[in-house]
């Protein structure tokens, strides 16, 4: 029996443990309920912390909110909430003539416009702090900066360039305006004319440029094989993994321990199988299907990366920094390291993974009845490709899957043409359009273009991957989780009022843009099916849709004519999917959404950041392939083509070459022999002598005579485009 003594002693223990470091919606609330800032004395004292430990754990707290943007240290040290501020915290996007906007953590409103003078400071993906001030010339609302909260550039890839013995780097991503300037002895042997990668050492202020040095030769901007490692280090994607990570994928090994599957559904010996494209490497989704009376169960499993990766962990800490995985031509820069992304994590057939699964039922008329989510252990039969279960469905090669799944599979073609007949009843927008791969030789180059259409096989996943997704966010709405869904909002009244003025120009039927629905989108598809413009009307009608994100703020998705819609299927190389499924795994483990470790105040940053991670590798991957598209048209200068005209502007033609998916610029000054006059409303080039018209979706035979870049200010993005001249077509009278 223990001495009162000691009774005293673990009674004292405990009363060490008795206040630990309040959350940060604990601080929140106490300082909303002080009505006033507080200096860190004061909410010590108000949480009752004692010794110089739980002060230092309570100041780095304070700090992550600060770089949060939640709070903000004023001049007389005290804090203040930046919401009694009436302070915006957001991410900046820089704009090549120098100012720029802050995308809004909170998704509120409209993005808040910076001018040059307030860009002087800041690069582009800075968080920061800003006061809204008054409107700009558009009415949109226009900010001054307050405060950086983290500077996301911590290197610029660019061309080095020294005039008049002095060293600078002028960055190759255009939403960066600064120039680098570079000491005499920092320049790392670089050479004038070069691409390098500059460590920044000094951030631009008001009155100061940058100041950096070079780290890294890249090579001469015409060198060949170069355009993806240029792409990664402007566009400012990580690709070194850091020690701590390194430490920590060492100790998981090769194979799933026996512990680990315990208490799981066990799914080993369903026939679960992969379907991928042929040069997958990562499988994170499996599938199977069976006849279940008049309609059918539909398992959908997913490789459980939560398990693997703990929220903060070193793992974590990376995911969240590179926010997907990239996918170039020539290699892949992956969200998590390749022992998990290939090995653990990925659903390779014949072994054990771990995996957290959708199982659905479904009924005749493809609408699913009812779902729940559990964890499994599986063990994948095949891995599948595409080209393969297509065969295998359209009669073409009955041997190219394995004889044992063939059940299976017919009952998941029948099932996809119910979802099919179901996608079609609700109305999302059917926009199919070709698949281009590059295939490259031993420099990097473009050896050959394929173009191939989408199959059945890419549909049915497509939709098995819906329903799920589908299903995810149902599950996080009824909890009342903190979690990210993928929304997609209404068109743009003004881009779409540009897009109606066009297509009623053509004779067409087109809603106001505050009536229209996804199925009008899909009526207007049928009505120019067949014509010879309807590939550029169906780009034309895609540009007019708004970019789709992550936030906690659901609000459907118009595309896919869906009120819930969820990322869960692709943990391995997305990070939202990755917090889905913790949020998923946190209900289903019995815990309450309140103690969930995220609150909605860090979805929105996390759904800001990663939607920023997502436009990144797409800018990224854009510039690689319009890169080496303008390369592999050098090396066929002189040869003709025919095209299509896919935009128009005012200073000419886009036209693309649809057997190579490549588009090129014909500038107004290769049309010859008149002043052409820019009509947007009809998106037509008009001479004003002749009359002749160059018109959106018209065919065009052109010759490539070179490439050009063009900035942003000139189109909607900043790309490289292969330059032709008109050869004959197009201009109608």
């Amino acid at each position: 029996m223990p001495s009162r003594k000691t009774k005293k002693r673990s009674r004292s223990k405990k009363k060490t443990y008795k206040h630990p470091i309040p959350s940060r919606n604990e601080l929140i609330e106490f300082l909303e309920k002080a009505g006033r800032p507080l200096k860190v004395k004061e909410i010590i004292e108000g949480f009752d912390l004692k010794g110089e430990r739980m002060r230092t754990l309570l100041e780095e707290r304070l700090e992550t909110m600060h770089r949060a943007g939640q709070i903000i240290e004023n001049r007389r040290r005290e804090y203040c909430l930046t919401a009694k501020l009436d302070l915006v915290t957001g991410t900046v996007s820089g704009h090549p003539d120098g100012f720029g906007f802050v995308v809004r953590d909170d998704g509120e409103g409209d993005d808040v416009y910076l001018s040059a003078r307030e860009m002087r400071s800041l690069f582009n993906g800075d968080r920061v702090l800003i006061r809204v001030v008054g409107q700009d010339r558009r009415g949109k609302p226009e900010g001054k900066l307050v405060e950086v909260l983290e500077r996301a550039t911590r290197e610029v890839a660019g061309q080095f360039i020294r005039e008049r013995g002095i060293g600078l780097v002028i960055p190759d991503n255009p939403k960066i305006a600064h120039r680098v300037l570079v000491a005499k002895g920092e320049t790392g042997g670089a050479k004038h004319g070069q691409m390098v990668v500059a460590e920044i050492l000094d951030y631009p202020t008001h009155i100061e440029q940058a100041t950096g040095r070079i780290v890294k030769v890249i090579g001469a901007p015409d060198q060949k094989g170069i355009a993806t490692d240029i792409a990664i280090h402007s566009n400012g994607i990580p690709t070194e993994w850091p020690g701590a990570v390194r430490k920590q994928v060492t100790k998981f090994g090769s194979t799933v321990p026996t512990a680990a599957k315990k208490g799981r559904v066990d799914l080993r010996e369903v026939d679960l199988v992969t379907i991928d494209g042929a040069d997958a490497r990562d499988f994170d989704d499996a599938v199977y299907c069976e006849r279940s009376g008049e309609g059918w169960r539909l398992l959908v499993a997913i490789a459980d990366v939560a398990h693997y990766v703990e929220i903060e962990s070193p793992l974590d800490k990376q995911a969240t920094v590179r926010g997907t995985s990239v996918y170039f031509p020539d290699r892949v820069v992956p969200m998590l390291p390749e022992e998990l992304s290939n090995g653990l994590c990925s659903l390779n057939p014949k072994v054990d993974r771990l995996c957290l699964v959708c199982d659905m039922r479904i009924g005749k008329t493809g609408k699913v009845s009812s779902a729940k989510f559990v964890e499994g252990v599986m063990r994948s039969k095949a891995r599948l490709t595409y080209g393969q279960v297509n065969d295998f469905l359209t009669g073409k090669a009955t041997n190219a899957v394995p004889r044992g799944l063939h059940k299976r599979l017919k009952d998941l073609q029948d099932l996809y043409k119910a979802f099919a007949l179901n996608r079609s009843r609700r109305g999302a927008i059917e926009l199919d359009l070709p698949m281009t791969k590059f295939e490259l030789n031993e420099d990097g180059e473009i050896a050959r273009i394929v173009t191939a259409p989408r199959n059945d096989a890419h549909r049915l996943i497509e939709e098995c991957m819906i329903a799920a997704n589908v299903q995810a966010a149902k599950f996080l709405r009824k909890h009342r989780i903190a979690s990210l869904y993928r929304v997609h909002a209404r068109p743009d009244p003004e881009r779409f009022d540009e897009l109606r003025q066009y297509l009623v120009s053509l004779g067409l039927k087109v809603p106001h843009s505050e009536h229209v629905e996804p199925m009008q989108f899909n009526k207007l598809l049928e009505q120019v099916a067949g014509r010879a413009d309807s590939a550029a009307i169906s780009m034309a009608m895609l540009r007019s849709l708004t970019h789709a994100e992550y936030t906690p703020n659901n609000i459907g998705h118009f595309g896919l004519a869906l009120d819930a819609y969820a990322h869960f299927t692709s943990p391995i190389r997305r990070y939202p999917d990755l917090l889905v499924h913790r949020a998923i795994r946190h209900i289903i483990r019995g815990g309450k959404p309140g103690a969930f470790p995220y609150d909605k105040g860090k979805m929105e940053r996390l759904g800001a950041i990663t939607s920023g991670h997502e436009r990144r590798a797409e800018d990224a991957t854009r510039e690689v392939e319009a890169w080496l598209k303008c390369q592999y048209m050098l090396d066929r200068v002189g040869e003709d083509y025919p095209g299509v005209i896919t935009g128009v502007t005012n200073f000419g033609v886009f036209v693309q070459i649809p057997e190579l998916q490549i588009d090129g610029l014909v500038h107004v000054t290769s049309l010859q022999n008149d002043y052409y006059k820019f009509e947007a409303s009809r998106q037509q080039l008009v001479g004003e002598r002749t009359g002749r018209r160059f018109s959106l979706g018209e065919p065009m035979h052109v010759q490539a005579v070179s490439y050009t870049h063009l900035r942003a200010h000139e189109t909607s993005d900043d790309i490289s485009y292969a330059v032709f001249c008109l050869k004959s077509g197009g201009g109608g009278g």
